[in-house]
């Protein structure tokens, strides 16, 4: 008896000793994230704005009407839609360009990869003010352009250039990180497939339009999933660069949310507009499951 009960003592420890390490990490997201969650889900039914010290009032759906009807937050949707069009594609297939050129066996290929993949490292608050000074009237950029266009190019003053001019340092960011992934992927190609893929005449550009592309779609997938959603949630690069203007033209849903919450102090309201951002967010990430799935 004795025996049996040690032994079902020693089965129930195997069973529940990696649910105690996960323990601690479960507790700090149930603080960190998911009861913040909970609570915003809640504020985003209620009133909830200036006088902070006041209790939230529940009025329903309301917020969501106003989000209906609010100009700025269809504005700030459609440039996040412009955002993810405009970005998730050259971030799709530039990086795997590159990775497929940096996958070569040539001498000092280590220092192209390090110089590909230095923009990942450094701050985004440190890129933004540095590009910020390149975009400036008198700055790097108009600079050179100057014998092409005399008065300078307003990057980040015009309606017309100052989005187009974020999504340019956000893809100058992302390239060496999903590089990696690619590189990555190409790596675990056997040159066996590539070998018996040149004696059908398959060689030079044709070979990676018949081997890499094919066996690269699940990294391709995974990377226009990763870079949508990052592409969804951009905020920084606004922040720094042109706080929203000129006259939202480069506002994007999470910078509207930061106004609305931090500037304006309508916590309810910018817990709505939370809440559509994560079911965006969630849309995308179901899709890069099912991808997954597809894929295996």
């Amino acid at each position: 008896m004795n025996k049996l009960t040690s032994k079902n003592w020693i089965i129930i420890n195997q069973r529940f000793t990696p649910y105690l390490f996960l323990l601690p990490a479960l507790v700090i997201l149930v603080l960190t994230v998911f009861w913040p969650a909970l609570q915003a889900f809640y504020l985003s039914f209620t009133r909830y704005e200036y006088d902070l010290t006041q209790t939230p009032q529940w009025i329903g759906f309301d917020n969501f009407w106003r989000l209906r009807t609010d100009p700025v937050f269809w504005q700030t949707l459609a440039n996040t839609l412009l955002y993810l069009v405009g970005v998730v594609p050259i971030l799709v297939i530039v990086p795997l360009a590159l990775a497929i050129l940096v996958n070569q066996k040539l001498r000092g290929i280590h220092w192209f990869r390090a110089a590909y993949y230095t923009p990942v490292v450094i701050s985004m608050v440190v890129a933004g003010i540095a590009w910020r000074w390149l975009y400036a009237e008198n700055g790097l950029l108009n600079q050179l352009l100057k014998g092409i266009f005399p008065e300078g190019i307003p990057w980040l003053t015009s309606p017309k250039f100052a989005l187009f001019s974020v999504m340019a340092v956000t893809v100058w960011k992302g390239l060496g990180y999903y590089m990696v992934i690619y590189l990555a992927g190409l790596q675990s190609i056997p040159n066996d497939v590539y070998e018996a893929a040149a004696i059908d005449g398959s060689d030079g550009v044709r070979k990676h339009w018949d081997i890499t592309v094919p066996l690269m779609k699940p990294y391709l997938a995974l990377v226009a999933v990763i870079s949508a959603i990052s592409a969804t949630k951009v905020f920084e690069e606004v922040y720094i660069m042109t706080q929203g203007g000129p006259r939202n033209s480069s506002k994007t849903i999470v910078y509207y949310l930061y106004e609305q919450a931090f500037n304006n102090l309508e916590i309810s309201y910018a817990c709505t507009i939370g809440l559509v951002l994560f079911l965006i967010i969630l849309s995308l990430s179901i899709l890069r499951l099912s991808v997954n799935s597809v894929s295996q």
